[in-house]
């Protein structure tokens, strides 16, 4: 059986870490420390560990200000309140000068289930994709977010780097390694091309290779940057399997699937359908539950692949 840990725990885990590698470093919380994991950072630095309380527009106003003084914030929080609560902090005042700020968020998509519309982050990748200047991570597993955090720290520029609530499948060896904005190809295929991101990865890969067992080669892909997208790749996929599958934890408005489509329209049109979050609110309940309902399963996705297939010229 795979190790399961939630990539919210592995960021928590490397954070110490990157305080080390980083003097600068500073680490802003919004009253929910336990949550988003800082907690071993804040014993190991006190100094440069901040507590805001709830409030969020103060905390990411105060990074832009600490940004401005060489220092490298990162702000933790829900994603519903990083994108949605403080969007006018994070645009105007982050995104706008192109400051050096790290928005780390967890409880990202439906899979925060039994916590409701209130705190699923079913539209913040839409939101933060549609503000100039800010990069997109939404690593796969506990690995992939230890190997990109200090990647994200280094680059100069805001970083949305999406999290999530509960333990996920470990997809990744130990000693991988990545590249910030390059995807990762986890199966060569021709027929069709699932390109996934966050946990929605390990659910793909069920989805493959169910489809594999009907003698259906899938091309699937780690999009683990959403913006900037890896359009090369995008084409790539589109070029030798002609149909393509997104697949994401997030509305299907504005996020992964709609930056696939985007880029395939205009350079390479094939037959694409998205799987997401409806264009609807979230509900609480079991996450393995709410992706049967919203149509985001492992079997939801094969079957989205076979119909692509069918469009295929």
């Amino acid at each position: 059986m795979s190790e399961f840990v939630a990539t919210r725990v592995a960021y928590g885990d490397a954070l110490p870490e990157m305080g080390e590698l980083f003097p600068n470093l500073v680490v802003l919380d919004a009253d929910i420390s336990k949550a988003m994991q800082t907690g071993a950072f804040r014993k190991r630095f006190p100094e440069r560990s901040f507590n805001f309380g709830i409030a969020e527009q103060d905390m990411m106003a105060a990074a832009a200000g600490m940004a401005t003084m060489g220092k490298i914030p990162i702000v933790n929080t829900y994603a519903v309140f990083a994108a949605m609560r403080a969007c006018e902090q994070l645009r105007t005042f982050i995104a706008y000068p192109n400051l050096n700020v790290k928005i780390v968020v967890s409880h990202g998509g439906l899979a925060v289930g039994w916590d409701g519309v209130t705190h699923q982050g079913l539209e913040d990748m839409s939101i933060v994709r549609s503000i100039p200047n800010v990069t997109i991570v939404h690593p796969a597993d506990a690995v992939a977010t230890r190997k990109l955090l200090p990647q994200i720290i280094a680059h100069e520029g805001p970083v949305y780097f999406r999290l999530g609530r509960n333990p996920t499948p470990i997809i990744y060896p130990q000693d991988k390694e990545f590249v910030m904005g390059r995807a990762e190809v986890l199966s060569e295929g021709e027929d069709v091309a699932i390109i996934a991101c966050g946990l929605m990865v390990s659910e793909s890969l069920k989805a493959a290779e169910a489809l594999r067992a009907e003698g259906i080669s899938v091309r699937l892909v780690d999009m683990h940057a959403i913006k900037p997208l890896d359009e090369a790749e995008v084409i790539k996929s589109a070029r030798l399997c002609g149909a393509v599958v997104s697949v994401e934890d997030n509305n299907i408005l504005g996020g992964l699937g709609s930056a696939v489509a985007e880029t395939l329209c205009e350079h390479y049109p094939v037959p694409v359908t998205r799987i997401g979050v409806p264009d609807k609110f979230g509900e609480s309940g079991d996450p393995d539950a709410l992706f049967e309902k919203y149509g985001m399963s492992a079997r939801h996705i094969a079957e989205a692949a076979k119909r692509v297939l069918k469009l295929k010229k």
